[in-house]
Formats: structure tokens, C-alpha cells, sequence
């Protein structure tokens, strides 16, 4: 069995500074779709935290479903292949949808599920991201309401993983040294 190397987590965004900017972010759908309904698809796992977080923070009329892709397999690196691993539970037709994701990063993951929900007919789709890498951008892509934008560094914490761990880190944090026993995947 190969050794296992000591992970260390560095701060990169503290909690504070996450609960101001989804506050921000918030009042900003709000203005935006005033006296209108909004449809959050929260795209699973990572975004649930920061879902979670942001639908609390809306003062308008909201109603919530999600989406859970996959674009690698056990490999370190992305198969550049998306699948969709569970679908939206309703119909998104008419309505005010926002794509709610955890990190931008290659982009081939939110232009994919753009593709797909702009086929569904929704009056508006727009993006909520988190995190923003855009150094590693493989697609033209944006957030129409970002909380931050970051190195190239992967990051865990507030609904990041790494290996099914960390999502329930408080801050968002570098991860340096990890396991030799698994991959880390690249995030799309």
C-alpha cells in the first residue's frame, strides 16, 4: 500500500467573507427578477452549501430542483465527456431559471448543462457561481452573479471535495499533499 502524505488546508476565503458575498448576491437576484419567480438548479454535490445559502438570502418567490453530473471516472484527469447522472424533476419551460454551481473551471461542465437547459425553453437561464478559475478556462464561460475568483489551486470546503471530504469545511481552503491512494480530479 503506498504511503499516505500528510494533507494540509490553507485558507483562501474565510466564512465571513462567503456569507457577505451570498448576501450580495442575493439582493442582487432579487433586484434583478423583482416581483418575478425564480427556479434555482442547483447542480449536486458541491453547490448545495452555497444553494442552500442563497435561496435563504432571495426575497423573491423561489422553488428549487438539481442536477448531478459527472465528466470523469476513477482516472486523475477529465474524460472531457459530461453525463448527466440525475435530471431535473420538473419541467423548466417558462421560467426564470438559475444554474447554481459551486466552482467555474474548465467550463466544458456549465457550457454542457447551458446546452441542455436552453433546450428546455426557460424565459431566462443565467448562472451563479461561487468560485471562478478562470485560468484553466477550456470554454468561453461566465457567471452572471460570482462570488469569487481564485487561483489555479483546488480548493475544498463549503460544499468542495475532495474524495467525498471537506464539503462541510466552514471556509473555503487550499489543499496541498494529498493522498497518493487516489486521483484528484479535475473539476469542470
Amino acid at each position: 500500500m503506498p504511503a499516505r502524505r500528510k494533507e494540509k488546508l490553507k485558507v483562501l476565503i474565510r466564512r465571513a467573507a462567503i456569507e457577505k458575498r451570498v448576501r450580495e448576491t442575493a439582493r442582487r437576484i432579487s433586484l434583478d427578477f423583482r416581483g418575478q419567480r425564480v427556479h434555482l438548479v442547483g447542480v449536486l454535490k458541491g453547490a448545495c452549501i452555497f444553494l442552500s445559502d442563497l435561496i435563504r438570502e432571495i426575497n423573491l418567490e423561489t422553488s428549487i430542483d438539481f442536477i448531478a453530473v459527472s465528466s470523469y471516472g476513477r482516472g486523475r484527469e477529465s474524460s472531457g465527456q459530461v453525463r448527466v447522472l440525475k435530471d431535473l424533476d420538473s419541467s423548466i419551460a417558462g421560467l426564470n431559471v438559475i444554474l447554481v454551481e459551486d466552482i467555474l473551471d474548465t467550463g466544458l461542465t456549465l457550457s454542457y448543462l447551458l446546452r441542455i437547459l436552453q433546450q428546455r425553453k426557460p424565459k431566462t437561464l443565467r448562472v451563479a457561481a461561487l468560485l471562478d478559475k478562470p485560468s484553466r478556462r477550456l470554454r468561453p464561460v461566465h457567471a452572471d452573479y460570482l462570488g469569487f475568483t481564485i487561483p489555479n489551486e483546488f480548493v475544498v470546503g463549503y460544499g468542495l471535495d475532495y474524495a467525498e471530504r471537506y464539503r462541510n469545511l466552514k471556509d473555503v481552503c487550499i489543499l496541498r499533499g494529498q493522498s497518493s491512494r487516489a486521483g484528484q480530479p479535475d473539476r469542470l
